[in-house]
């Protein structure tokens, strides 16, 4: 029997990062993180020499006629932290609006909850005077249903009590300046908790240089999930189930997608989130078809894509399948080889880390 593939197992996707290396804050201004330029696997021997930029740089990287697609998803203040009636604390963490709920104000949700053995159906937990927390139901892998209730709309009620939900990697509580810079500077729908976090780069003079050479920006939107922290467990990575995400594309987009590919432009996407939206909406001829849905699209080696062209995207956590879709754009060699020279090199890690780019 022949050995399995390089990139076929999740142990292929361990590497070793020094704690002091995960990004525990953003840095002083969005576009002054780094950028390391990785060519694809396979590019010509004079061009697949590595390239460390600012990521203001990134103008030096697209070309006119290029099309740029963000995922205009926003973070919600998705944790809350309260008390049962009894006095003790319990936290509730808002996971995704349930079908049923009114998307206008969703009340309903699938949440995780804390302490979980004590937070059965029936139980309530007070966030403030005017937000409490009904435990409905039990949902599936230990999550629960819940009912936000409060005199303000459910959204409203969240801004005023919410934290923002940071990944538990960053080793610390929310903090003020979180609200702003765990949330891009072109989020609009609510629904996230996670922030899309290859766009958390970007500032608007940045946007603006692009748009003044020939690039043309696009919006989708995916929710993102917590089951994007979630590690490949086993090491078949088919035996993994993904979280489902809701995405949406609107046909302006689509159509701005499809007429810069047929007019020789390139289409980057804006992190994994953009990818797994794009990949779902395109047809096998990469035409990209305007709609939305839910995805469990798992891209990994070996993988065809069929609408993307070049990625923008942060280090991601090991064995995490962020990594796997990152090594089938790039080449599983050269993926992980991207890694080794951005340890090497000092770049930050993580949701507030540094960034690169796949041509």
């Amino acid at each position: 029997m022949s050995p399995p593939a390089p990139g076929s197992r999740a142990s292929d996707y361990d590497y070793v990062l020094p704690p002091d290396r995960i990004a525990r804050y953003p840095t002083e201004r969005r576009d002054e993180s780094r950028l390391l330029v990785v060519p694809r696997q396979g590019a010509r021997a004079e061009a697949a020499s590595f390239r460390h930029l600012r990521f203001r740089d990134v103008t030096e990287l697209v070309r006119p006629g290029d099309v740029m697609v963000v995922n205009e998803s926003r973070v919600i203040p998705a944790r809350l932290l309260g008390r049962k009636p009894t006095g003790a604390p319990s936290e509730i963490l808002l996971l995704r609006p349930t079908p049923d709920a009114d998307p206008a104000d969703p009340r309903t949700w699938e949440a995780l909850v804390r302490p979980g053995g004590k937070l059965k159906p029936g139980r309530r937990v007070v966030i403030a005077d005017d937000l409490e927390v009904a435990v409905l139901a039990t949902g599936t892998q230990g999550s629960r249903i819940v009912r936000l209730e409060s005199p303000d709309p459910a959204l409203v009620a969240l801004e005023r009590h919410g934290r923002v939900p940071l990944p538990p990697y960053l080793g610390r509580e929310d903090e003020p300046l979180d609200r702003e810079r765990y949330q891009t500077v072109y989020a609009r729908t609510p629904g996230s908790v996670a922030a899309p976090t290859a766009g958390l780069h970007f500032t608007r003079s940045l946007l603006d240089a692009l748009e003044q050479s020939g690039v043309r920006r696009v919006a989708i939107t995916l929710a993102v999930g917590v089951g994007t922290f979630r590690p490949v467990e086993d090491d078949d990575p088919s035996a993994h189930e993904m979280h489902a995400e809701s995405w949406s594309v609107s046909e302006a987009a689509a159509g701005a997608v499809n007429r810069a590919r047929a007019n020789g432009g390139r289409c980057w996407a804006v992190g994994t989130t953009v990818v797994r939206t794009l990949e779902s909406a395109a047809d096998e001829q990469g035409i990209v078809h305007a709609g939305s849905g839910a995805t469990r699209l798992f891209i990994r080696p070996p993988h065809r894509f069929k609408a993307v062209d070049a990625l923008l995207t942060n280090f991601h956590l090991p064995r995490s399948t962020l990594l796997m879709l990152v090594a089938a754009f790039a080449g599983y060699e050269r993926a992980m080889e991207a890694y080794r020279v951005a340890v090497a090199e000092g770049y930050r890690f993580y949701s507030y880390g540094d960034a690169m780019a796949v041509l």
